[in-house]
C-alpha cells in the first residue's frame, strides 16, 4: 500500500494527497502534518516506513468537501486518489496475472486536482461570487489573457501591453492565475505549466476540437496571444481534471477599449468589490446588491469591474432598470419567482465536468420551467425595452427537455446517486418491475420474521441487515442453543455480545432475490442517469444562455429596487467631458449613516471643459475624500448601467478611473507610504486622458513641506495643462491657490466648517472659494490628543504664522515660475565639470582594474582636474 502511496505522491507533487481507503481520505507524512495543523484535526500514525512511525490523519469521505474547503481557503491544492476498481476487479486481475488473490490490493488512481481556481462543486463556492481562472501568455510584446469560471463555462479572452496586465488582473479578480514557469511580468503568486503548454497554434486546435468547428471565425478575431493563454488555460483545465474538461462555452473576445480602465489601486480605494481588509460588508456591491439570485450578484460584480464605454449599450442597462422601477408589483412579482429559482448555470457546469448529480438535473429541469414562466409573463408587459426584447428568447426552447426530465425524474432528486430513488415511476416499466420484486421481496422477509417467531416462540427473534453479512437472523444470546441442532433449520453465522446471528435457507433466497433486483434496479437508473446528462450536455450552450439572460433580468430589477429604496435617479450619459452632478451623495456612507438614524449632507459637483479642475481645501473629518469617492463611484455606477444616488446627474463617458486617495505601506515590496503614493501618482500622470476622470487627495504628503508642495504644484499643472482631464484635487497646501491665476481651468473650493464657543463644527459641505484655514488644531482636539500638547501647538503655529508673514510664506516667488508645460521646454541645467569628474570617480569599479589601467584613469583624472583649473 505504501508502495503504491508514494507513486500517487509523486504524481501529486506541490499537491496534499488524499488516498481513498474504504470511508476515509487519508493524509500521510508531511502531507498529514499540514493538514492536521490546517484543520485542526487528530494526527496519529499507521505502521512503519524505513523503520519510524508514518504520521497520517483522515477525513470521512462523505463530509470531505468541507474539509476541502478549508485547505482551499488556506492556500492549499488537493489531489484525490480515488479507487478505479472494485475489490472483485482486483481479484480477478490477480488471477490473471497468476499471483495470490487474497493480498491483491486495489487499484487507485488520481482522478482530479482541487485548485482555488477550479472548483465545481456547490458547497465550496460563494454563491454571489464568480469563481475564476486565468491563464496567462506573451507573444512578440504583447500579453493574452485567457479566463473563465468553469462553475459556469464562460470563457473570456483579451490581449493588453505588459504595463496595463496589473489593471487588468485587478478587473477579473482571479482567484488562480497560470502562467508559464519562466514567467516574470507578475503577479507574484502564480501556478507554474510547461512552456511549451502555452502554444497560439496548440490552443486553437484545442478550441476547435471542444466546439466542434473547422475554424474559429464565428467566434470572435483572436490574437496569438489570446490563443497562447487559451492553450494553456485549457491544457491546465485538462491537466486537473484528468483528461475530463470541464464546461467551457465558446470563447468571448473582450476589446481593449470595450471597458472603462482601472488600476489595481483606484479598485481598492474605491472599495468596488471588497474593503481595503478583505470583506464584503462596506464595499460598493454590499450597498448595491439586492439580485434575487447567485448569478445576478455575480453579474453585478462584472459589470462594476468593467463599466461600459459606450452610451447606447449602458442606455440599453437604464432602460431595462427604468422599466421595473417603474413596475413595483410585478417587479415584486418577479423577484418573489426569481429568489425560488436554482442556480442552473452552476449546476450545468457540475454536470458537464463530470461532478453532476440527480439534484443538479433537477435543478436543470425546474430553472428552465421557472424560465418559461417568467418569459411568458414578462410578454405580456407593454412597452418593452429593447433589452429586454433581445433577452426573451432565450427563456425558453426547452420543451422537450423540460418534459424530458420531468417525466423522468422524482419532484426531488436526491444529492446522491449510488442508492437509486431518483427516476420515476412510469418512466421505466422495466425498472417498476423491478422496484415491484425488490418490494415484494422486503414484504416477504416481514412476513417470514413473524413465521419465524411463531415457529420458535422467540417473539424477540429479527431479522436485520448489514453491509457485511446482508440479511441475518438474530435472537438474544439466552436463545441461542436452542436455534443451534442441525436440524432446527438455522445455520449458525456469528456470535455478539448479547446476540447470535443465523442464516437460513429461504431467507438466503428472498435474500438473494432482493440483491439481485436491487442491484439490476440501481443498474437501470443509472443508465437512465447517464442518458438525461447527455441530454442536457447536447443543450449546454442554450442552457448557459438562458442562466446569462435570467442573471441579466435579475440586476436590472435588483437595481431598480436599490434605486426605489434610496431615491436614486437615472443618470444622463453623454459623449461631452462634462460631468454634473445636483445633490450627489456617497451611497456606502448615506446606508451607514442610514443606520445610524443620520442624514448624509448632498453635494454638487460640475466639471466642464472650461472648469475641469477642482482645488479643494479645508479641515479633516470636512468630507474632502468622500466627496472624491462619491463622485467617482457615482461616474462608476452610471456607466455599470445603475442609477445614482444624486437628484440629477449628467456624465459625459470616462474611459479610464483613477483614483489616489489613502495609501499605506507595502512592506512586502519595500515601499514606504510615500513611495506607493508616488507610484499610484506616475501611473495617473502617464496612463490618463483626455477622457478620464482623476480625484487626487493629499498629493505630497509623507515628505518634507518644501518637497510635498513642490510635488504637489507640479502635479496639478501636469493635470491641468498636460493631460487637460477631469480632476478632483484636495489638497492641505494653501499656496496652491495661487494656481489659480495661471491656470484657467482650475477652480478653487473648500469644505465648510465654523468654530463655535471653541468647538470646531464640521458641516460636510462644498463651498466656493479657498479655505481660510486647516482647523488642524481643532481636529486633534477632536481625536482626544491631550490639551497642553493642543495649546503648545497653538503657541509654534503662532510663530510660524508670524514667520511666514514677515517673509512671504513658502509659495513666496512661485507666481514667477512659468507653467509645467511651458517649464517643459527649458533646457536642463549642465553639470560642471567638478561633478563630471565626481560621477566618473563614482562609477569606476576600482577592484576590477589592473595595475595599468589604474595609472591610465589616474592620469586622465589629473588632465581633467587640470582643464577645470584653467
Amino acid at each position: 500500500m505504501m508502495q503504491q502511496y508514494l507513486a500517487l505522491k509523486e504524481q501529486a507533487a506541490g499537491s496534499l494527497l488524499f488516498y481513498r481507503m474504504g470511508d476515509f481520505f487519508e493524509l500521510f507524512f508531511d502531507d498529514a502534518r499540514e493538514a492536521a495543523s490546517i484543520l485542526d484535526i487528530a494526527l496519529t500514525t499507521r505502521g512503519e516506513h524505513g523503520g519510524a512511525p508514518v504520521p497520517m490523519c483522515g477525513v470521512p469521505v462523505h463530509s470531505a468537501e468541507g474539509y476541502l474547503a478549508r485547505l482551499i481557503k488556506a492556500g492549499q491544492r488537493v489531489a484525490i486518489a480515488e479507487q478505479v476498481e472494485t475489490p472483485d476487479e482486483a481479484k480477478a486481475r490477480a488471477k490473471s496475472e497468476g499471483r495470490p488473490s487474497s493480498k491483491v490490493l486495489v487499484k487507485r488512481d488520481i482522478v482530479r486536482f482541487v485548485t482555488a481556481g477550479t472548483l465545481t462543486e456547490e458547497a465550496l463556492l460563494n454563491p454571489r461570487k464568480a469563481n475564476l481562472l486565468a491563464a496567462l501568455a506573451e507573444v512578440r510584446g504583447a500579453v493574452g489573457i485567457a479566463s473563465c469560471d468553469i462553475s459556469t463555462g464562460t470563457v473570456v479572452l483579451e490581449e493588453c501591453a505588459p504595463e496595463m496586465l496589473g489593471a487588468r488582473l485587478a478587473r477579473i479578480g482571479a482567484t488562480e492565475i497560470v502562467a508559464p514557469e519562466d514567467w516574470s511580468l507578475g503577479p507574484e503568486d502564480v501556478t507554474f505549466h510547461p512552456r511549451g503548454d502555452f502554444s497560439s497554434d496548440a490552443g486553437a486546435e484545442r478550441l476547435k476540437a471542444i466546439h466542434g468547428v473547422a475554424t474559429l471565425d464565428g467566434f470572435g478575431d483572436f490574437s496569438r496571444a489570446m490563443l497562447a493563454a487559451a492553450g494553456g488555460l485549457i491544457t491546465y483545465l485538462d491537466h486537473v481534471g484528468r483528461g475530463n474538461l470541464p464546461l467551457l462555452l465558446p470563447p468571448v473576445v473582450r476589446a481593449s477599449a470595450s471597458g472603462m480602465e482601472m488600476d489595481e489601486a483606484t479598485r481598492a480605494s474605491l472599495e468596488i468589490l471588497q474593503t481595503q481588509s478583505g470583506g464584503r460588508q462596506g464595499s460598493l456591491i454590499a450597498t448595491l446588491d439586492r439580485c434575487s439570485t447567485g448569478a445576478g450578484s455575480r453579474l453585478l460584480a462584472e459589470d462594476l469591474a468593467a463599466p461600459l464605454l459606450e452610451r447606447l449599450a449602458i442606455n440599453d442597462r437604464l432602460e431595462l432598470v427604468e422599466f421595473w422601477r417603474a413596475r413595483p408589483i410585478h417587479r415584486a412579482e418577479l423577484r418573489d419567482t426569481l429568489r425560488a429559482l436554482p442556480d442552473i448555470g452552476r449546476a450545468l457546469g457540475r454536470i458537464v465536468a463530470g461532478r453532476g448529480s440527480p439534484r443538479d438535473l433537477g435543478q436543470i429541469r425546474d430553472g428552465l420551467a421557472e424560465a418559461v414562466r417568467i418569459h411568458d409573463r414578462v410578454r405580456g408587459e407593454s412597452d418593452r425595452p429593447s433589452l429586454l426584447d433581445a433577452l426573451l428568447p432565450a427563456l425558453t426552447g426547452h420543451g422537450a427537455l423540460i418534459d424530458h426530465l420531468a417525466h423522468a425524474l422524482v419532484a426531488a432528486p436526491p444529492t446522491e446517486r449510488a442508492n437509486g430513488g431518483f427516476i420515476a415511476d412510469g418512466y421505466d416499466a422495466s425498472l417498476d418491475e423491478l422496484r415491484e420484486v425488490s418490494g415484494n421481496a422486503r414484504r416477504a422477509i416481514a412476513a417470514m420474521e413473524a413465521r419465524y417467531r411463531d415457529q420458535t416462540g422467540i417473539a424477540s427473534l429479527k431479522i436485520k441487515h448489514n453491509g457485511v453479512l446482508g440479511y441475518f437472523i438474530e435472537v438474544p444470546s439466552r436463545h441461542g442453543d436452542a436455534l443451534m441442532h442441525a436440524d432446527s433449520g438455522f445455520t449458525h453465522r456469528q456470535t455478539m455480545k448479547g446476540a447470535v446471528r443465523f442464516n437460513s435457507l429461504s431467507l438466503h433466497e428472498e435474500a438473494s432475490r432482493i440483491s439481485e433486483a436491487g442491484g439490476r434496479a440501481l443498474a437501470a437508473e443509472e443508465s437512465h442517469f447517464e442518458e438525461l446528462i447527455e441530454a442536457v450536455g447536447t443543450a449546454r450552450e442554450a442552457i448557459a444562455h438562458t442562466a446569462a439572460a435570467l442573471a441579466r433580468i435579475d440586476v436590472a430589477a435588483g437595481n431598480a429596487e436599490r434605486a426605489s429604496e434610496g431615491d436614486w435617479t437615472r443618470p444622463e450619459i453623454t459623449e461631452d467631458t462634462g460631468i454634473a452632478i445636483r445633490g450627489g451623495r456617497h451611497p456606502v456612507v448615506e446606508a451607514a449613516l442610514a443606520k445610524q438614524g443620520d442624514r448624509f449632507v448632498a453635494n454638487d459637483c460640475a466639471l466642464s471643459q472650461e472648469d475641469r479642475l477642482w482645488l479643494i481645501g479645508g479641515p479633516n473629518m470636512g468630507g474632502k475624500s468622500t466627496f472624491l469617492r462619491q463622485n467617482a463611484l457615482i461616474v462608476l455606477m452610471a456607466q455599470s448601467g445603475c442609477f445614482v444616488p444624486a437628484e440629477n446627474a449628467r456624465i459625459g463617458v470616462v474611459d479610464r478611473l483613477f483614483s489616489r486617495v489613502g495609501a499605506s505601506d507595502n512592506l512586502a515590496r519595500g515601499r514606504s507610504t510615500f513611495m506607493v503614493e508616488m507610484v499610484e501618482t506616475a501611473a495617473i500622470l502617464s496612463q490618463a486622458t483626455k477622457r478620464s476622470f482623476v480625484i487626487l487627495d493629499e498629493v505630497g504628503r509623507g515628505t518634507s513641506t518644501y518637497d510635498g508642495l513642490a510635488l504637489a504644484w507640479a502635479v496639478v499643472e501636469a493635470v491641468h495643462s498636460r493631460i487637460a482631464c477631469r480632476c478632483l484635487f484636495a489638497t492641505h497646501y494653501h499656496e496652491l491657490a495661487r494656481l489659480a491665476e495661471s491656470c484657467e481651468s482650475l477652480s478653487l473650493h473648500h469644505v465648510r466648517a465654523r468654530e463655535w464657543k471653541g468647538e470646531l463644527v464640521l458641516l460636510h459641505e462644498l463651498a466656493r472659494g479657498p479655505a481660510d484655514r486647516s482647523y488642524g488644531l481643532a481636529v486633534a482636539k477632536l481625536a482626544g490628543v491631550p490639551d497642553a500638547v493642543v495649546n503648545r501647538a497653538s503657541q509654534v503655529l503662532a510663530k510660524l504664522e508670524e514667520a511666514r508673514t514677515e517673509t512671504g510664506g513658502i509659495a513666496a516667488g512661485l507666481g514667477e515660475l512659468p507653467l509645467f508645460a511651458a517649464s517643459l521646454h527649458q533646457p536642463e541645467p549642465k553639470n560642471t565639470p567638478e561633478q563630471e569628474l565626481a560621477a566618473k570617480l563614482l562609477e569606476t569599479d576600482i577592484d576590477s582594474l589592473s595595475p595599468r589601467e589604474a595609472l591610465d584613469l589616474l592620469y586622465d583624472l589629473k588632465r581633467q582636474a587640470g582643464s577645470t583649473d584653467r
